[in-house]
């Protein structure tokens, strides 16, 4: 066993697990001029990174989803998407028009597909453009996620 102040047989000096006196000061060390790092950190920058650009451009797409949970957010998330972002990332701008464009046109093919219901061929007609619609901005997020700009089919180009 080692012999410690706090662990000597029959000493009256009280000591912790260290070994040093309770109440003892330890003392303080002082960083020199040596000690600090040679240069300041570099400072931020503001460019996004591709990877960043990228997720915001996928994110621009799947925000049309939003359209499921709130009214006319299919449109919203997109454009609001496209409006913060589009002057800073050009692909971000890209996709981000291209979304919104494509949410409209697929507004207008909902209003005729709900207005076909009245002739019985928005039975078929209703459920055939929502599945389009989220099968084509499933596409259009994992391409955009990969860098490429997509272009939805069947798209009309409202915002330029």
């Amino acid at each position: 066993m080692e012999v410690t102040p706090g662990n000597v047989r029959g000493s009256r000096r009280a000591g912790n697990a260290t070994g040093f006196r309770i109440g003892t000061r330890i003392p303080q060390t002082t960083l020199s001029a040596m000690d600090t790092p040679a240069s300041p950190l570099p400072p931020p920058t503001t460019a996004p990174t591709p990877a960043e650009e990228r997720t915001w451009a996928m994110f621009a797409h799947l925000s049309s989803f939003a359209g499921h949970f709130i009214p006319f957010g299919h449109i919203g998330g997109p454009l609001l998407i496209w409006m913060l972002k589009k002057d800073s990332m050009p692909l971000v701008a890209d996709q981000g028009k291209e979304a919104l464009n494509f949410q409209i046109t697929m507004t207008l093919a909902f209003i005729i597909a709900a207005v076909s219901l009245f002739v019985l061929i928005g039975f078929v007609l209703l459920p055939a453009v929502w599945l389009f619609d989220v099968i084509v901005t499933i596409i259009a997020a994992v391409k955009a996620n990969e860098g490429v700009a997509y272009r939805y089919p069947l798209c009309l180009r409202f915002v330029n």
